[in-house]
């Protein structure tokens, strides 16, 4: 009874995540148009949500990140929406592509994050001290992984949407990274810390319920 207690306080606390999610997103918060990429903030209720409910629950997060994604990639393309719709993509490697950046690379924040938690509190490591950390590598591993991989696999694709040579990408990837990743970055280890060290404490997200993996 106690188990199943606690399973569905976390299924629960998961559902109000995914929730939160859908909201930024119809509001148009969750993934702000920028001239070449979309910065976004949907990576905080991932980090969020894999600190209090665990590595799972955050892959889960991820996931709905990534299908929110690749549907705004879908409905409202900008020049680099071809990464993240399958639909949009001119072949089925791209599309194959396309899914593991905007799905599986979004899977990671909250695996990245739930099991770097696990670890930093296994060694004893401050709250105001570990959620930072947690809240930074989780954007980081959005930022990272995206464009690391449109770098490593869409060099051609990135070049020809851009009209610029091959040789130019990797400036134009490290430019976006330096910028809106440093800033989402930095707005993730606030609020995360901020977030986090609030709801720790709320008796339905319990110990149990936050070390599911």
């Amino acid at each position: 009874m106690k188990t199943r207690k606690h399973d569905t306080r976390w299924l629960v606390g998961v559902a109000m995540f995914v929730a939160l999610q859908m909201v930024l997103q119809l509001t148009g918060i969750g993934l702000i148009p920028l001239p070449l990429i979309r910065a976004t903030t949907l990576h905080i209720p991932v980090i969020v949500g894999a600190v209090l409910l665990g590595p799972l629950a955050g892959a889960i997060l991820g996931g709905t990140f990534g299908l929110c994604s690749m549907w705004t990639a879908t409905t409202a393309p900008t020049p680099l929406s071809f990464a993240f719709s399958p639909f949009l993509a001119d072949t089925a490697a791209g599309a194959v592509k396309a899914v593991w950046i905007a799905f599986g690379c979004r899977i990671l924040i909250g695996v990245v994050a739930g099991w770097l938690w696990i670890a930093l509190k296994k060694l004893k490591v401050n709250d105001l001290a570990a959620l930072p950390v947690v809240g930074v590598a989780g954007a980081l591993t959005n930022t990272g992984m995206v464009m690391g991989s449109i770098y490593f696999l869409l060099t051609p694709e990135f070049a020809e949407a851009q009209n610029v040579g091959m040789e130019t990408v990797l400036g134009a990837v490290m430019g976006i990274v330096t910028t809106s990743g440093v800033a989402e970055a930095i707005a993730a280890a606030v609020l995360v810390t901020a977030v986090c060290k609030a709801l720790l404490h709320v008796p339905a997200l319990g110990p149990q319920v936050r070390a599911k993996a």
